[in-house]
């Protein structure tokens, strides 16, 4: 049997500190510890060359089980479709009424930090409600 692999999922982005912040609120992650010999990540940037200052961040789960999430500074803007989201699953064992309910609670939050709403996509007897939508740079995702 082929080994487990751990994931990293990667967003790129203009601004990776502002990005990662919106996901550590929406999932409850932290940052990663800062490098060896240093207090805090603002220095370890410092040493970096000018050019690469600011331009990657990352978050973690605290308990290890979610996968790390990676933001780069990329030169160009989001352009198109996601072809890979995150789905935030806050609706788990919920139908009808109370998944939307849920699901509209989540939306409310996340919008006060800075998410927007797409389109709610009711339940259609084979799919339960879900609610997609856009985190601080635009990149979709699903409130599940």
């Amino acid at each position: 049997m082929a080994e487990v692999k751990q994931v990293q999922v990667t967003f790129d982005c203009a601004s990776p500190r502002a990005v990662a912040a919106f996901w550590k609120e929406v999932l409850g992650y932290v940052d990663p510890p800062t490098p060896p010999g240093f207090e805090t990540w603002e220095a370890f940037d410092a040493t970096l060359p000018e050019e690469r200052q600011g331009s990657a961040w990352a978050c973690q789960d605290p308990t290890g089980v979610g996968p790390r999430l990676f933001f780069q500074r990329v030169p160009e803007a989001k352009a198109g479709k996601n072809r890979l989201h995150l789905d935030v699953r806050v609706g788990v064992g919920l139908t009808g009424d109370d998944r939307v309910s849920a699901l509209e609670a989540e939306a409310d939050r996340l919008e006060q930090l800075g998410a927007r709403r797409v389109r709610l996509m009711r339940a259609d007897g084979v799919n339960e409600s879900c609610q997609v939508m856009q985190d601080v740079e635009g990149n979709e995702f699903c409130l599940d």
